[in-house]
């Protein structure tokens, strides 16, 4: 399937690249307006581009703001157009995806740069066009991971010769068939080889280097990150600091302590380090994330000397947090330029899977994970992720795996909290696992556990705010949850609707408000309930009415009976109670 528009992963990469340049270096008003503008639209929040929204989130501007009387964003969108140009002409020119703000909105919109978008081939003589593919997509494909049964992340491949693509997959076929020959004669001959070195080279798509083990450990491998500190001032020395104790927590990297290439050593395809350096302004510290071999900068942060006294925990928080998860960066740089295999390939077709909750993408997570746990797999992520994925074939009822119970995912999640002592994963499965089949209690000390391991990670302390919410202690979960909500740009919505819901139960209507304002974008008919009962409170009748028309028309069921659908999830019985009756008084759900 042809892609008409990039990937979320490549304009997060091009954004970043365009931070970093020495074009937008000379405008931190730019800088903040086009990743406001970017980040709120990958988000899903494009409606939410306005003037005024702009003004006071990006500006300071006050709830007084008057566009016709302070020209503040329409003045600095012209500039910002006037740097992407400048920017796509020079340092960008060979960037595979621009980035541009159409005169007329404030909506960022997204093409393939010249160098890779397909150009419009001559028609024959009968009039046909050949198909054409996109060049962004074929640089996100190509996957090493070759599984059993074929799957893996990928996309279309790159335009190329037609005739140049025949004779490799010509060749190509003729290899797999004589390796396949190969292979019949060698298990023929040798039938006492061990299945491990077999499983291996189906999870890696190469065959055991070192031994089965040794293989086993590679296809295990993590991305590495460590920390270049080129000046030992006081302020470089503390976020330096700041950042190991970060870094150290998080279960999808591996951090070192030493610079590999200091001692000469070749860069690896996973070797990434955060670069730290002394600002332009006095106590100020530079932070970038780059990828050692290739030197593309991935991140690039500016943290002032204010922030570094008040808030540097913070600062890293969100930082890390959009860069180091699998849903980061650091992985979407990964996936684009084709290094994945084994377990990081794996963890590309989990978040594909919780991106889009389809049975296909469940599929392709849970053979992925499966092999390198038949393959002896000792990285407790195999056994965490794998653990959620069985309980989802569950609660969700996908035919694959067959006859798999809450009891085998649950034995597979208390296997990783074992293989992982210190693994935040491990514990929030194990967490995840005991809420739907355990008690509340232990539910949130696993969850407690998984934040402690990593304050850093703001996914733990939403899940961990989450599960107290759920459990109706409000008070403790909303300020963990505001926290998470308020330092992550760009976060799931059930952070926001986790924030509703203990703010509902706080009486705190201005913040339930605010929460379910990010709710907008997301059809489900709880969100589009809370988004209800918030306006009926305000009195938009006009709203009120809309929203319970939408309701009814394409939620029939949950309209009918609301309370039906909050006790079969597990909503405190206090909340449901009230929001059932408030949803009766707006008009829905009469007759529950």
């Amino acid at each position: 399937m042809q892609q008409n528009t990039p990937a979320a992963p490549a304009v997060r990469e091009t954004l970043e690249r365009l931070l970093a340049s020495e074009t937008f270096g000379r405008s931190e008003r730019a800088r903040k307006l086009i990743r406001y503008l970017v980040e709120r639209e990958q988000a899903g929040e494009a409606e939410r581009l306005k003037g005024f929204s702009i003004a006071m989130d990006v500006f300071g501007k006050d709830a007084d703001f008057d566009s016709a009387t302070d020209a503040v964003v329409r003045v600095q969108a012209g500039r910002l157009r006037e740097l992407l140009s400048q920017y796509f002409a020079t340092e960008g020119a060979s960037d595979p995806v621009r980035i541009v703000i159409p005169r007329g909105t404030y909506v960022p919109a997204y093409e393939f740069g010249e160098k890779i978008q397909p150009k419009t081939a001559p028609e024959d003589k009968a009039g046909a066009t050949p198909p054409q593919s996109f060049g962004v997509a074929g640089a996100i494909g190509g996957h090493p991971l070759v599984l059993p049964s074929g799957l893996s992340r990928h996309r279309p491949p790159p335009p190329g010769a037609q005739l140049v693509r025949q004779l490799r997959l010509f060749w190509a076929a003729i290899a797999v068939v004589i390796a396949m020959l190969g292979f019949v004669m060698y298990r023929t001959v040798m039938p006492e080889t061990a299945a491990v070195g077999d499983l291996i080279t189906a999870a890696t798509g190469q065959a055991p280097a070192g031994g089965a083990d040794g293989a086993r450990i590679a296809a295990e491998a993590l991305p590495t990150v460590h920390i270049r500190n080129a000046s030992e001032d006081q302020n470089t020395a503390r976020v330096a600091s700041v950042l190991r104790r970060a870094l150290s927590g998080f279960d999808t990297v591996s951090f070192i302590a030493n610079d590999r290439t200091a001692g000469g050593q070749s860069p690896g395809k996973l070797d990434f380090f955060f670069a730290i350096s002394a600002g332009v302004d006095p106590g100020a510290v530079v932070v970038e994330l780059q990828h050692t071999a290739s030197g593309k900068i991935l991140l690039s942060r500016t943290l002032s000397a204010d922030e570094i006294a008040a808030s540097l925990e913070d600062r890293v928080a969100t930082m890390l947090s959009a860069s180091i998860p699998v849903s980061g960066i650091l992985y979407a740089h990964i996936e684009q330029n084709a290094l994945q295999s084994g377990l990081t390939n794996c963890l590309l077709l989990n978040d594909d899977y919780y991106l889009s909750q389809t049975a296909e993408n469940h599929l392709a997570a849970s053979k992925c994970f499966e092999t390198l746990m038949k393959a002896g797999a000792k990285s407790p992520l195999v056994y965490s992720e794998l653990a959620a994925l069985h309980l989802k074939a569950v609660t969700d009822g996908y035919d694959y795996p067959k006859g798999v119970t809450e009891a085998e995912a649950l034995d597979l999640a208390r296997r990783a909290v074992l293989m992982g002592a210190t693994s935040p994963y491990a514990h929030r499965a194990y967490g995840f696992l005991n809420s739907r089949t355990g008690t509340s209690e232990e539910s949130i000390h696993w969850m407690q556990k998984a934040y402690e391991l990593n304050t850093f990670d703001l996914s733990m302390a939403a899940a961990y705010a989450y599960a107290l919410i759920f459990s109706g202690d409000y008070v403790n979960g909303v300020p963990v949850m505001r926290r998470a909500v308020e330092l992550s740009s760009a976060h799931p919505s059930w952070w926001d609707f986790g924030l509703f819901l203990g703010q509902y139960m706080l009486n705190d209507k201005s913040g339930a408000a605010r929460a379910v304002d990010a709710l907008a974008t997301t059809k489900r008919p709880q969100y589009l309930a809370a988004r209800l009962v918030v306006a009926f409170e305000a009195g938009d009748s006009a709203a009120s009415r809309q929203l319970a028309d939408e309701i009814a028309a394409n939620y029939a069921s949950f309209a009918a009976d609301p309370r039906a659908t909050f006790v079969k999830a597990k909503y405190p019985a206090d909340f449901t109670d009230r929001f059932v009756a408030d949803l009766r008084a707006a008009g829905l759900g009469s007759g529950s």
